[in-house]
């Protein structure tokens, strides 16, 4: 059987990654998309285009909804999903704040529905590599880890530069970053902020947070997101015996190319994958009750609870 998507939203990340994803992907269907341009959303071709967010969730035939509208309309979005009796995949960040995100998987368990936060690079092969090569304990202790996601861009109009939307870096790639915390120390349970510098750009969203932490009490982690800084991004773990860090291909977000990991200096190498394939056939699965990986809302739950500690201490 093959689940039925529906999209809300036809931007970017729905042209670009999510709607080749589910019609490659095994298992899944793109059977209907709702945006606010008609035209745009028919360029997914979906078997069928909706005039309105509702009438997609008014459709019977919606298995499941990915949502990739503006931070702010998440919730919204994702409890009327839910009402009308659909899974939910939704678009990093979840929700704009802890209490958001806890009373959308609240309302997922009232509902018996399923809602999954889509950081897709955690599907990622090598990403999955680096949290078996850490639990093993093949670099011994984790001590140290430090990313980064950065870039430039000539944004206009967009709703990362705009706070009453929920943008900022901090939201928009720092979101990788507390996700690796979160994946690489049993859920970065016990974590005191020691430093945060953010630049605060003139429509009033950070374009830089720079920040460092201590994770129970043993692990210390520095992270940078920038929407004004040279495009990087970097992921080093150091341990007590050793040291990963990717290598070939983009550290969060490699698509549709080889990439590579060192792990004490010797090469990894992962072949072509599509992360977003790798998302859509699992969360598929995991909707049609089969074996699927998904990120644990645990995980979701407390990345959120991270990047407003994060704000708030700024």
């Amino acid at each position: 059987m093959s689940v039925r998507w529906g999209f809300l939203g036809a931007g970017f990340v729905a042209s670009r990654g999510l709607a080749p994803a589910v019609h490659a992907a095994r298992g899944a269907t793109l059977y209907a998309v709702a945006s606010r341009d008609e035209e745009r959303s028919a360029t997914l071709e979906p078997e069928r285009v909706h005039a309105t967010y509702d009438d997609l969730l008014a459709d019977e035939r919606v298995d499941a909804v990915y949502i990739s509208l503006s931070n702010n309309q998440h919730r919204e979005w994702v409890t009327k999903s839910l009402e009308a009796g659909k899974h939910v995949l939704c678009e990093k960040p979840l929700g704009l704040s802890p209490l958001e995100v806890e009373a959308m998987f609240e309302s997922a368990d009232h509902h018996g529905r399923l809602l999954v936060e889509a950081v897709w690079g955690r599907w990622h092969p090598r990403f999955a590599r680096v949290v078996q090569l850490v639990t093993s304990g093949e670099i011994g202790d984790v001590e140290h880890i430090e990313t980064a996601f950065t870039f430039t861009s000539d944004m206009t109009d967009n709703y990362r530069l705009s706070p009453s939307r929920g943008g900022g870096a901090l939201l928009d790639v720092g979101c990788y970053q507390a996700h690796a915390w979160v994946a690489l120390t049993q859920g970065a349970t016990d974590l005191t902020i020691t430093q945060v510098d953010r630049t605060i750009g003139p429509t009033g969203v950070d374009l830089t947070t720079d920040v460092r932490v201590r994770i129970n009490n043993d692990v210390t982690a520095h992270s940078v997101s920038s929407f004004a800084l040279p495009s990087r991004q970097q992921f080093t773990v150091h341990g007590s015996d050793g040291q990963i860090n990717t290598d070939v291909g983009e550290s969060f977000t490699t698509w549709n190319e080889s990439s590579s990991l060192l792990v004490n200096g010797a090469p990894e190498e992962f072949p072509v994958t599509n992360a977003f394939v790798e998302m859509v056939e699992n969360v598929s699965r995991v909707i049609e009750d089969e074996s699927g990986w998904i990120v644990p809302r645990a995980d979701s739950i407390r990345v959120a609870s991270i990047l407003d500690s994060i704000a708030r201490h700024s």
